[in-house]
């Protein structure tokens, strides 16, 4: 198979889910929407003419990373470059999933790092000259500095390594899975099937702030898995019991609040005096 479009199309949407590409309508289009491993194997399943293959692909590895989290400009691990390197690689390999998820937790947490830690401090260069732009009252110089010189360098960090990634890397791919003895294959496979779980349960570790509200949890489980209910009606019943719960609890909970403020103003001026 002819894998040249295929990779430019990895690399410029690699390049276009990145947070801080304006192309793609802000950080809610690109980060948020291309640069989900969902999306991305949609992306790739069209890319390569098999969409069930890319789709299961993006599946597997957005269970893996669905609690994956940025905090204060620090990741562990690059989501965009796992996505489009990963399942890129993996739909030339024959669309495994869980070669897939293999291949975006190496990408993602080696390589992608690197690029993704090489690009921020590439950043500085520009911040450099568009301060100084700015102090000029260079306009040109600010957009340039500010706008179009950050995409080039995002371009070539993204774009390019996904690109040889997925346009060159299919014969060591391929090497390493001929190779790779069986045992070590059923792993990958098992474990392909395990850390979606492990994504899942860290996300549920960051929205679950009390036990009971895993019973929400255990319902919606049981009418997926016992009750056969799509997942469509199993959330339109879950919007419905989250606004009655919200109904009973959630305006008493406001007004308790706002008493209490105006309890604890009422006091602060007896202790003042």
């Amino acid at each position: 198979m002819n894998l040249l479009i295929p990779a430019i199309i990895a690399g410029i949407f690699c390049y276009l889910g990145a947070i801080e590409t304006p192309w793609a309508f802000g950080i809610t289009g690109s980060f948020y929407i291309l640069g989900r491993p969902l999306v991305a194997g949609l992306i790739m399943g069209l890319a390569f003419g098999d969409v069930t293959a890319g789709v299961l692909c993006g599946v597997a590895v957005q269970g893996v990373f669905i609690a994956n989290l940025s905090t204060g400009g620090a990741t562990n691990s690059e989501i965009t470059y796992a996505s489009y390197g990963g399942i890129g690689l993996a739909m030339a390999t024959g669309g495994n999933p869980a070669i897939a998820v293999t291949l975006s937790i190496l990408i993602g947490q080696t390589f992608g790092l690197i690029f993704y830690n090489t690009r921020m401090a590439a950043y500085s260069f520009w911040n450099n000259r568009a301060q100084k732009a700015a102090e000029n009252l260079d306009y040109k110089g600010i957009t340039f500095n500010h706008i179009y010189g950050p995409s080039i360098t995002t371009f070539l960090f993204r774009a390019v390594p996904v690109f040889l990634a997925v346009y060159f890397g299919q014969p060591l791919v391929d090497w390493l899975l001929n190779n790779t003895p069986e045992v070590i294959t059923k792993i990958i496979s098992i474990l392909g099937g395990v850390l979606p779980a492990v994504g899942i349960a860290m996300l549920m570790n960051i929205v679950i702030k009390e036990k009971i509200h895993f019973i929400y949890f255990m319902v919606g489980f049981a009418l997926t898995t016992f009750a056969g209910l799509p997942m469509i009606p199993v959330v339109l019943i879950s919007m419905l019991v989250a606004y009655i719960v919200y109904l009973a609890t959630g305006r008493q909970l406001v007004t308790t609040s706002n008493r209490t403020t105006e309890e604890t103003s009422y006091y602060e001026d007896d202790d003042l005096f």
